[in-house]
């Protein structure tokens, strides 16, 4: 897609057919693009995407933005000891549980408008319908921005949700990334690590989570269709792989002496590349990440770090491609005079939307005359953690040519409205059970 075209096509009228009379397509179009200005490059436009990498001055200056909305929504935000914000609107029985949705606003380094954002500017907007509509629910709603979704941050995701599920690995406080402890970034978004205990919730705390997202994916606008019901959110283990060499000089150092990192480093990610598609399944690996040392063009690298990471809805089936790329791994450290460590980072579970609430959502589409679709997230979440403490679901619309994490990251307005709208017709239905 051209840059002419991608503009072309944010042109597109928002309305949406079976869009409520209530929704404001027009306010979530023009929010979305607000929020897109912090984290835009220097004099770029909304097609050139957005860098908002959590606990940057960006992030805060969108966290405070959102807030702004959420208290002309009468939502009195808070901000929780891990940062996450949350927004509440009673309901007439004060002793139910609430309806818990939300998503994130933070981004990937030259990333898209959409990700996490629609979740969030469509949870606001179902408030804002139901507050002009004077509407009441019996339940509680709980809007929430979750902190550090992507990890881009401390190489670790969907921290603040995870947090609130008391999934926080040991010592994750005083981790470093870029010169700054944990704790301080934490503090620098308004959380309070100190007491980082008391943002946990307990099991049953909430009667469901819903959270809208775009599919990041290409599914839905292959098929046609406008809505994806997500049937369950794949593990993820991602691993840090140091390989030391030695830097010599490259025109004198003969070929049978080097001990070449990158060498290693370059027969590791192809052998992540072969061990993953030689098992049948859905199942994908990454090598995403390189940094090379001493990184000139007439030394033998010295050293080589890069990360490797396995998604799939079985973490058994990940456990064990891991295990198998590690075997591989030592023996390309022995074949390049090379030492080798390889370390899981990271793991989180995969997790199973509630069947009932699938349902629901697909009802409330049928109501509204859309045609819906059951899929996997290839994507990790923050709904896999809510998945520990209670129901969850989510609901996906069509991502244009399957792009994500990119400036070219597109979904239709009309899309969006569609599934703000579905959003809204799920929560209000679940918000009026006992």
């Amino acid at each position: 897609m051209t840059r002419g075209q991608f503009l072309a096509t944010l042109a597109i009228a928002p309305f949406a057919r079976g869009t409520s009379p209530g929704i404001d397509a027009q306010r979530l179009r023009r929010r979305l693009e607000e929020l897109s200005v912090h984290g835009r490059p220097d004099g770029g436009t909304f097609a050139d995407g957005v860098s908002r990498v959590a606990f940057s001055d960006a992030d805060i200056a969108g966290r405070a933005l959102v807030m702004r909305w959420m208290r002309e929504a009468r939502l009195d935000p808070r901000i929780d000891a891990a940062g996450n914000i949350f927004g509440r609107r009673a309901g007439t029985d004060s002793k139910l549980e609430p309806v818990l949705f939300g998503s994130h606003i933070d981004s990937v380094p030259n990333g898209g408008n959409f990700d996490g954002d629609l979740g969030v500017l469509a949870a606001l907007e179902a408030i804002e319908t139901l507050n002009a509509t004077a509407a009441t629910t019996k339940r509680p709603l709980e809007v929430v921005v979750w902190s550090n979704e992507e990890g881009v941050a401390f190489n670790n995701g969907i921290y603040g949700s995870r947090a609130v599920a008391g999934l926080l690995d040991p010592g994750e406080l005083d981790q470093v990334w870029n010169g700054v402890v944990k704790r301080d970034a934490i503090r620098k978004i308004g959380g309070a690590p100190d007491r980082i205990e008391t943002a946990r919730r307990a099991p049953g705390s909430f009667h469901a989570y819903l959270e809208l997202h775009i599919e990041q994916g290409g599914t839905l606008e292959r098929a046609g269709t406008p809505i994806g019901v997500v049937e369950g959110i794949v593990a993820i283990d991602r691993y840090d792989v140091d390989i030391r060499g030695f830097a010599n000089h490259a025109g004198t150092t003969p070929m049978p002496e080097r001990k070449d990192a990158l060498l290693a480093a370059a027969e590791l990610t192809v052998a992540v590349n072969e061990i993953v598609r030689g098992e049948p399944g859905r199942q994908v690996g990454t090598v995403g990440h390189l940094e090379v040392s001493p990184n000139a063009p007439n030394v033998i690298a010295g050293n080589a770090k890069l990360t490797v990471e396995l998604r799939d809805l079985s973490g058994e089936k990940i456990a064990k491609l891991g295990d198998a790329i590690g075997q591989r791994a030592r023996k390309i450290a022995t074949a390049t005079q090379t030492s080798l460590e390889m370390r899981r980072a990271s793991h989180h579970d995969s997790a199973i939307a509630d069947p009932a609430l699938q349902s629901a959502i697909e009802q409330a589409a049928a109501r509204l005359n859309f045609k819906t679709q059951r899929l996997p997230s290839g994507a990790g979440h923050d709904a896999q953690s809510m998945a520990h403490l209670g129901r969850m679901a989510m609901i996906f619309v069509p991502s244009v040519a399957g792009i994500s994490h990119s400036p070219k990251e597109l979904t239709h307005w009309e899309d969006c409205a569609n599934g703000a709208v579905v959003l809204l017709e799920t929560v209000r239905a679940l918000a009026q059970t006992a």
